[in-house]
């Protein structure tokens, strides 16, 4: 019994350096008793338990990338293959057809600018993704730190936009974008989408973190207050930053309806917009499920690439780059 306390004491001792360090050793300290004492360790699950699980976990993850291996499969099909074997993991004659036509490589590549279309993406997706990450922080850093009236007001609005659903904007957008004779072209794309309502939120709840003895170090150092915003606060908020950046870029990317009502020409058309047209016939007849199923992969590798690229920061704590003590 004098050995239990001993031990349970011992792993008390360094709560109040490390509350995660000494959690973990009051754990193995009850499990060492209860070891000495002959009884059962709890917290551990029977060995066949957890291969069932592990089992349960592989098979759920295996049926979710089904999807996306079929997509790379088949893009790698003839569409009579394709049509005649869609679930077939394997090719029965492995062609890259698709592929040539959809990069101009092929004389079939008429009707499918795919080039174009991810041009149009790749220029929307950056430029909107820059203006959301500078206007966005801007405004959550006014409305986190400035004292001006109607802060509380302007606020409740933006979570008022939030609220709202984006289908019931598009008719107004439609009109808005009409009148002031930015409708079918790359300012009617981008300008609309340049500010977010939840890209403001997510900079304030991170700007309200941050330590005020930091500005305040600033101020007495005679830093103004964009000053203090661009060279003090801006670069602590390097996870939020990050996450905005992804959140913004992959909205962007896979933005269909705004694009449905702002452009009307082929030359503006981004991957989601011509992808929807070449899905629903209007670009040729056929299934061609090796040439869409293609073009859809090669759609969302960007965004893919960009969030696993960045994925540890995504799930950054609010707190990161605050001061220590």
């Amino acid at each position: 019994m004098s050995t239990t306390s001993e031990t349970v004491a011992t792993a008390e001792a360094p709560r109040e350096t490390d509350p995660e360090a000494a959690g973990k050793a009051r754990r193995k300290a009850v499990r060492k008793a209860a070891r000495e004492q002959g009884r059962p360790v709890l917290g551990r699950f029977p060995v066949a338990l957890r291969v069932l699980g592990y089992a349960l976990v592989v098979g759920v993850a295996l049926l979710y990338l089904l999807p996306f291996v079929l997509q790379l499969v088949t893009g790698f099909k003839t569409d009579p293959d394709a049509a005649a074997n869609p679930l077939s993991l394997l090719p029965t004659t492995p062609t890259t057809a698709a592929y040539q036509r959809l990069f101009g490589l092929s004389e079939a590549a008429d009707g499918v600018p795919f080039l174009r279309w991810l041009g149009n993406s790749a220029f929307v997706a950056v430029v909107v993704t820059g203006g959301r990450v500078l206007f966005d922080s801007m405004a959550g850093y006014a409305l986190a730190r400035l004292r001006f009236r109607g802060r509380s007001v302007l606020f409740t609005f933006v979570l008022a936009v939030m609220a709202v659903p984006g289908v019931a904007l598009l008719i107004p957008k439609f009109l808005v974008l009409n009148t002031f004779g930015i409708f079918d072209t790359y300012t009617g794309m981008i300008l609309p989408l340049v500010v977010d309502a939840a890209g403001i939120f997510i900079m304030k709840q991170f700007f309200e973190s941050v330590p005020r003895e930091v500005e305040e170090a600033a101020k007495v150092d005679g830093a103004g207050v964009f000053r203090i915003f661009w060279s003090v606060v801006l670069p602590m908020a390097r996870p939020a930053l990050i996450t905005l950046t992804i959140l913004s870029f992959q909205g962007s990317w896979n933005e269909f309806t705004h694009f449905l009502v702002a452009t009307q020409s082929g030359q503006y058309e981004t991957l989601t917009t011509g992808l929807a047209r070449f899905v629903s016939g209007g670009l040729g007849g056929g299934t061609q499920y090796p040439l869409k199923l293609a073009a859809a992969l090669l759609s969302t590798l960007p965004v893919a690439a960009l969030f696993f690229c960045f994925q540890r920061y995504f799930v950054s704590g609010a707190n990161a780059g605050a001061v220590k003590e």
